[in-house]
C-alpha cells in the first residue's frame, strides 16, 4: 500500500497578495516622507523671520515694479532656521512669484534679545534680473 503524498502547507498570506502590499508599502513610504518634509516646510513658514522677509519683500515697490503684483510665495523654500530662547540664526531662500518674473529672497538673519538683525536680505530676480536689497 502506497503511502498518499505529504500535503503542501497552505500559502500564506503574504505569498497570496504580495503584488498589491509591495507597491502599498512603497507608496506609503513615499507618502510618510512628503508629509514629513511638509511639516517642515510649514513650521519654517510660520517662523518670524520668514514672516518678516517675506512682509518686506511684499511691501516693497521695487519687487512689485520688478515680479508684478500680487507677489506670492513658492512652496519650496531652502535653508534652516536654529533658535534657542531669545537668540537663533536663519539662512534661507524663499521663493517668489509674480506675473512677470519669478524671484528668489536670500536671507541671513541672527537673533539677538528676541529681535532679528538681517545680516543678508535682498531678493534675487530671476534668470539675471536686478538685486533688490531690502534691508533698508
Amino acid at each position: 500500500m502506497d503511502s498518499p503524498p505529504p500535503l503542501s502547507p497552505p500559502p500564506t498570506w503574504l505569498s497570496r497578495h504580495w503584488r498589491w502590499f509591495v507597491p502599498a508599502i512603497s507608496l506609503a513610504g513615499v507618502l510618510i516622507v512628503f508629509g514629513f518634509i511638509s511639516v517642515i516646510i510649514a513650521v519654517m513658514r510660520q517662523s518670524d523671520v520668514y514672516q518678516l522677509a517675506v512682509a518686506r519683500a511684499k511691501a516693497s515697490p521695487a519687487v512689485a515694479e520688478a515680479i508684478g503684483t500680487p507677489v506670492t510665495e513658492g512652496f519650496f523654500l531652502k535653508g534652516n532656521i536654529h533658535v534657542s530662547s531669545h537668540s537663533g540664526q536663519a539662512q534661507l531662500e524663499i521663493p517668489l512669484e509674480g506675473p512677470r518674473a519669478r524671484a528668489t529672497i536670500y536671507v541671513e538673519a541672527t537673533k539677538a534679545h528676541d529681535a532679528w538683525q538681517f545680516d543678508l536680505l535682498t531678493v534675487q530676480v530671476e534668470p539675471a534680473g536686478p538685486r533688490i536689497d531690502l534691508r533698508h
